[in-house]
């Protein structure tokens, strides 16, 4: 499963009208940003920053984490933090997909759920703390194939 979409899949994709639909302002960094989300698997701010600055000139960092935090509040966008490393971001597809990393490299993976209904784990009311869960975030964690073939 990839995360990134297709050219075709690309070129089809109004994000002026998701923008708007997601009662966001229309405004360049947020369609570059979007632009850089769903030409990549998983990316760190930094990357977003430059390849946002690389289409548009001088846009500030701050900016841009702006830009992501908005995108994520509004869920187009998806937020990934694992073990206390840096967050990655990804176009969110709402496709309640999973992650496998890599305990030695931190290469990370999309894996579609196992159930494929969110969220995928259900716990008993009695144990729900009275929360309405409505999502559940899974992890596997391993080694790659090539830090395996190095052990």
């Amino acid at each position: 499963m990839t995360a990134s979409l297709t050219a075709a899949e690309r070129a089809g994709t109004d994000w002026v009208q998701a923008l708007r639909d997601a009662g966001l302002r229309v405004t360049a960094p947020r369609i570059a940003a979007l632009e850089v989300l769903a030409s990549s698997a998983h990316v760190d701010a930094e990357v977003i920053a430059a390849e946002v600055r690389a289409k548009l000139g001088a846009v500030s960092k701050q900016a841009v984490y702006d830009v992501l935090a908005a995108l994520t509040d509004a869920g187009l966008a998806r937020k990934v933090s694992l073990d206390g490393r840096r967050a990655l971001y990804e176009l969110h597809r709402h496709d309640n997909h999973h992650h496998l990393v890599c305990r030695r490299c931190g290469r990370l993976e999309d894996v579609p759920c196992a159930v494929g209904e969110a969220p995928c784990i259900p716990i008993a009311e009695s144990e729900s703390h009275g929360f309405a869960v409505d999502e559940a975030e899974v992890t596997y964690r391993g080694l790659c194939p090539d830090c395996a073939a190095r052990s």
